[in-house]
């Protein structure tokens, strides 16, 4: 049977991808976005040949980025499969969600305390946009408009080791594949928590804002058990 060659790997365009980055960060972003987007799925082995010539670099450059990817946890060296995306088991999904709670509850805290009021406005209009993504129906939309409010609150908290932390830990979470907005109710659940988050971030209540963003990734946590469960 022939062997069925392998797509390239395809990454949105970067202005800066040959103005700015060398050969070995090129490479990092691409495996990096093809692994955040699904292209590459928890558990595929990764071969620096395939990985080169799909990407259009050298084995050298590849190498550097998987050794990268390695240290932060998206890629793993494992003995018998060798370099494969990483997979999570139960405990460690309990963990990062574990990890999720505390820091974007300090986030939420955090925002209350230093937000602007214009990037006060902007949450809530994040809100409204992520209401329209539930009544289309689009469910890549939801997902990117959900990303966009949690990538936001992080921001308004101005505390970039806390945007750091958050930014690797939500590289984990990409591991998990399919998002846990695929029920409609879910969805709209989701929304009324965003909604209350941002009420408690309007009052400058930290305490009340921490809570419910709390309560936001336990709810998030419970359903990715149920996913995970019946899989």
């Amino acid at each position: 049977m022939p062997a069925t060659r392998k797509k390239a790997i395809t990454a949105p365009p970067e202005r800066d991808d040959t103005d700015g980055l060398t050969r070995g960060a090129l490479a990092y972003r691409k495996i990096r976005t093809s692994i955040q987007s699904g292209e590459l799925k928890p558990g595929e082995r990764l071969r620096e040949a395939e990985l080169a010539e799909q990407i259009g670099l050298s084995r050298t450059p590849v190498r550097e980025a998987l050794a990268r990817l390695v240290s932060e946890g998206l890629v793993i060296h494992d003995a018998t499969r060798g370099i494969m995306v990483a997979e999570l088991d139960y405990s460690m999904v309990t963990e990062l969600y574990f990890m999720r709670e505390v820091l974007e509850g300090t986030a939420a805290r955090l925002t209350a305390q230093h937000a602007s009021d214009v990037e006060i406005s902007i949450l809530e209009d994040l809100c409204r946009q992520y209401e329209a993504a539930i009544q289309s129906g689009d469910g890549t939309a939801l997902a990117v408009s959900n990303r966009h409010f949690h990538d936001t609150l992080y921001r308004c908290s101005h505390n970039r080791y806390l945007i750091n932390m958050l930014t690797v830990l939500h590289d984990a979470l990409s591991l998990l594949g399919t998002t846990t907005l695929r029920s409609r109710d879910r969805a709209a659940e989701t929304l009324q928590e965003h909604v209350t988050v941002v009420a408690a971030v309007r009052a400058r209540d930290p305490e009340a804002a921490e809570a419910a963003l709390r309560t936001h990734i336990r709810n998030a946590q419970k359903v990715r058990m149920q996913q995970l469960f019946t899989h």
